[in-house]
């Protein structure tokens, strides 16, 4: 039965975004812990009335606790570059790669002498945890995107499929060929471009190629339009290949700013489904 698609589009959801989303606090724990020692020591130039001559002292017996420096920057690694005019410098907070005066210029002009020295901040390890909250925050974007990926696996698994045997992530349509001897040379433009697939799924019959996203929000322009253009292409392309389907997981809101290109996808890809779809039991249908 052909199914509605402003009744399937009506379906979609604002997020899908769990409670671990916004914040990892027990990788920020961790990412602490690891130099929670260091910060204690530095904790000792806290209101120091002679800072740079303390930080000396702390330097030349615990050289170690450079690499918290970057930290306290909001700066991940251990290199940093920094020029003004009385020259460039490029720092290593791993290792000693200047003298320590060059570092105690570093801690001036950053402004670091200033908030320790002059106790704006009270405990090195407390401010630490506030800067790799907010490190992790700006990670929202890229477990936002590994979202969708993640629920439709565990739907796949769900069904009774097994990684790296029934079912593959990540996978080069390269590698599809070369796998199951097909010739999808329809798909990659004569083998000039490298398509990659979220997931492919085999069973005894069929290769199905799987392409999963999420788009939540009120909007996506053209971005979303391209998407379904392209997708749209795709699913021509791959009904003229025996023993392959594409499927596609799509749903987010920000889909209806875009739904004719999507209604498009829609008429010609039997196989797109939503996270409605895979919650009444789609992946058996399809797949088994």
């Amino acid at each position: 039965m052909k199914r509605n698609f402003d009744e399937w589009l009506s379906k979609f959801r604002l997020s899908i975004s769990g409670y671990d989303y916004y914040v990892n606090f027990n990788k920020v724990v961790e990412k602490v812990e690891h130099m929670k020692i260091e910060l204690n020591i530095l904790n000792s130039l806290i209101g120091s009335d002679n800072i740079e001559k303390d930080f000396t002292t702390i330097i030349d017996k615990y050289p170690e606790t450079l690499k918290c420096i970057p930290l306290l920057l909001a700066v991940r690694g251990y290199e940093i570059y920094a020029h003004d005019e009385d020259g460039a410098f490029f720092y290593r907070f791993d290792k000693l790669n200047h003298n320590i005066e060059q570092y105690k210029v570093f801690m001036r002009k950053t402004g670091l002498f200033d908030i320790i020295a002059n106790h704006l901040v009270n405990n090195l390890v407390d401010y630490a945890l506030g800067v790799e909250t907010g490190l992790d925050s700006n990670g929202r974007k890229n477990r936002g995107g590994h979202q969708m990926e993640e629920l439709v696996e565990s739907y796949i698994q769900k069904a009774g499929f097994i990684k790296d045997s029934t079912y593959f992530k990540e996978m080069y349509l390269s590698d599809v060929e070369a796998l199951w001897g097909l010739d999808l040379s329809a798909l990659s433009n004569q083998g000039r471009a490298r398509k990659r697939f979220d997931f492919v799924v085999k069973t005894d019959s069929m290769v199905y190629a799987i392409e999963a996203n999420f788009y939540g929000g009120t909007g996506g322009g053209s971005k979303l339009n391209e998407t379904a253009r392209s997708y749209k292409m795709l699913t021509q392309e791959a009904d003229t290949v025996d023993g392959f389907t594409f499927v596609w997981f799509t749903d987010g809101t920000a889909w209806r700013s875009a739904r004719g290109n999507l209604r498009e996808t829609f008429d010609v890809l039997d196989t797109i489904y939503s996270i409605d779809d895979m919650e009444n039991g789609i992946m058996t249908k399809i797949f088994i």
